[in-house]
């Protein structure tokens, strides 16, 4: 089979070469970008009188036609082609004949693959950003119906201070609002037209690029040439910003798989997002939010390995760059895959309240509020830090909570202990006397519910408007 670009070639291109080489097993993921690219570009190139207006209108007809096959999965993309841009233009050629081979004038396939991936991952980040809403939207649903559940709140792994379960679910809320915010600023890295750039030093035709910008919908055209065809900055930022994403839902998987071991015992996971065991018949395991866990690997080595494949490469265009596709497209489908599972697991598991109400009594995470109440009544917090240590030292001896102490056992370890003490250190009033901004009191917990309501709407009206347009 000749190549489109093998007039001055002599021989045919190694079988092994060509399978080593070809992109189209991955790159026919970008087709629908790749045809409305051309569309847009033939649109110019008839409007600039480039090339006939009738030509023009043939070639569009002839890549609606073809971009109809590919929605249906009806195009079949071959080796010998390449890659999504020869396999289109084949096609395009063999359905309205010399016409078709009109269609890449005063273009490179360098900008013309910039631009499909532009265009892929604008569409993209916004459907992601559209997925953040919805388990951000899932997190405060969950938070709203058990306000009034306090679960152990841990530094170290170790038992610290009683929260409310509301306050809990709404720190993830915080670190996917950022994750969108990233999201959304990194889209205007990614919503720059690339093309008109050429192979690396722009074309001689008298092409009109702010016209196809304004047809593809860009809010930008790269100013020069060689970096609009040579640099994926906007993918790496992608990456990036998806390896922060990831980070922060392993940190909620692996609470996930923690709470709902039987140690912890805080939730039970539905049983459509777990599996079970090949030979033990009692397990029931939480594979869903492992994998979650898991997959934060791939995405990570994504973005090393991007990064690795543009060290010291040189300007402008080189074939080390066909390697930037398969981490893109596999980002992609990993965070889908993960927001919309993660989405479904949190509104399904059920919140095992009598366990909390049996778990938050049974530590010493209401000592801190015993030393403020000696601080209270004047004793200097060290001395009270002092007090309390011996205190609990002394229950631990004596297999006692705090709220077991008598008081003569209290007043064996101060004199300033009333018997007001018992209702200081009761968790619910542990729990509402962090009532600061951003504390875990009742009051402010249901205020931050609020404005996270308030976010996750403004979020979603963003997302309506931002795919509105987009194929």
């Amino acid at each position: 089979m000749s190549k489109l670009w093998g007039g001055r070639f002599t021989k045919q291109t190694d079988k092994l070469v060509e399978e080593f080489t070809a992109s189209i097993g991955f790159d026919q993921k970008l087709a629908v970008d790749d045809i409305r690219g051309s569309l847009a570009h033939v649109k110019m190139l008839g409007a600039c009188g480039i090339i006939p207006q009738e030509d023009a209108d043939k070639i569009r007809e002839g890549l609606l036609s073809i971009l109809a096959d590919v929605r249906a999965g009806r195009l079949e993309y071959a080796v010998e082609n390449e890659d999504i841009h020869m396999n289109i233009e084949k096609y395009l050629i063999e359905r309205i004949g010399p016409v078709g081979g009109k269609l890449h004038t005063g273009r490179s396939r360098n900008d013309q693959v910039a631009t499909d991936m532009h265009l892929y991952l604008r569409r993209e980040v916004k459907q992601i950003i559209a997925l953040l809403a919805d388990v951000m939207q899932a997190l405060v649903d969950t938070a709203d119906a058990h306000l009034d559940v306090v679960i152990p709140g841990y530094t170290h792994l170790q038992r610290a201070q009683p929260v409310l379960l509301a306050h809990h679910l709404l720190a993830y809320v915080g670190m996917f609002s950022r994750d969108a915010e990233r999201l959304q600023d990194a889209l205007k890295r990614i919503d720059i037209l690339p093309l008109g750039a050429g192979a690396l030093a722009g074309t001689t035709f008298p092409i009109d690029r702010q016209l196809v910008a304004k047809e593809l919908g860009f809010a930008r055209i790269y100013e020069n040439s060689m970096d609009a065809v040579s640099d994926r900055d906007f993918i790496l930022e992608f990456l990036s910003d998806a390896s922060i994403l990831m980070m922060h839902l392993t940190r909620f998987c692996e609470e996930l798989v923690m709470w709902s071991s039987t140690e912890f015992g805080f939730v039970e996971l539905d049983d459509a997002y777990c599996t079970g065991s090949s030979i033990m018949p009692q397990k029931k395991n939480p594979d869903v939010a492992e994998l979650i866990r898991g997959k934060s690997g791939r995405v990570y080595g994504n973005l090393f390995g991007l990064l690795t494949v543009l060290k010291s490469l040189p300007l402008a265009y080189n074939k080390d760059l066909q390697e930037d596709k398969e981490g893109m497209f596999d980002t992609v489908e990993t965070l889908r895959g993960s927001l919309a599972l993660l989405a479904g697991m949190i509104r399904t598991m059920e919140v095992r309240k009598e366990r909390l109400q049996q778990v938050v009594k049974e530590d010493f995470s209401n000592a801190t509020d015993l030393a403020d109440y000696l601080v209270r009544k004047n004793m200097p917090f060290r001395q009270a830090h002092e007090v309390i240590g011996k205190l609990v030292l002394y229950c631990i001896s004596n297999r006692k909570f705090l709220t077991d102490l008598s008081m003569d056992e209290y007043k064996q370890h101060s004199e300033l202990f009333e018997s007001d003490v018992y209702q200081v250190i009761d968790i619910r009033t542990v729990v509402d006397a962090r009532n600061v901004l951003g504390g875990t009191a009742g009051p402010q917990v249901r205020q931050a519910l609020e404005r996270a309501k308030g976010q996750i709407t403004s979020l979603g009206q963003w997302v309506e408007q931002a795919l509105e347009g987009e194929i």
